[in-house]
C-alpha cells in the first residue's frame, strides 16, 4: 500500500507540472491498453473511461504504427511492449527521457530513462535552477 500510494504522489506531482505549463507528457496509444485493464481492478466503466479522456486531454498521444511494431520486434528488448514504447519515444523529436518504474527493461534504449522519482528530481531542479 505505501509503494501504491508513493506512485500516486509522484503521479499527482507530474500531471501538476502539466497543468502549469512546465512539462509535456507523452503517452503512446498503446499505454491507453494497459491504464485501461488495470484501472478497472478497482474503478467503474464509467470512472476508468473519465480517467482516460482526462490522460487524454493532459497529454500527447504517440501513434502506434506498423513500421513501429515492426522495428520493436527487431530490438533487443525484453518485452515488446516496452520496445513499443521506445521505438514511439524515438518518433518525437522534443522528448527528453523515458519515465518508467521498470528501468532495467530499457538498458538497449538510447535515450536517457528515469523512474518517476528521479524524474521528478531533474523536473524540480531544472524548473527551479
Amino acid at each position: 500500500m505505501l509503494t501504491e500510494d508513493l506512485s500516486n504522489l509522484l503521479a499527482i506531482k507530474i500531471f501538476n507540472y502539466i497543468l502549469q505549463g512546465r512539462v509535456k507528457i507523452f503517452i503512446s496509444a498503446v499505454s491507453y491498453n494497459n491504464i485501461d485493464y488495470i484501472q478497472r481492478q478497482s474503478l467503474t466503466n464509467i470512472e476508468t473511461i473519465r480517467l482516460l479522456d482526462g490522460l487524454s486531454e493532459m497529454t500527447e498521444i504517440t501513434d502506434v504504427s506498423k513500421a513501429i511494431i515492426k522495428r520493436a520486434l527487431k530490438k533487443e528488448f525484453k518485452d515488446v511492449e516496452d520496445a513499443i514504447q521506445f521505438n514511439c519515444a524515438l518518433t518525437i523529436n522534443k522528448v527528453d527521457f523515458i519515465v518508467t518504474r521498470d528501468t532495467k527493461d530499457f538498458k538497449k534504449s538510447i535515450l536517457p530513462v528515469m523512474t518517476p522519482e528521479e524524474a521528478i528530481s531533474f523536473l524540480e531542479s531544472s524548473i527551479t535552477g
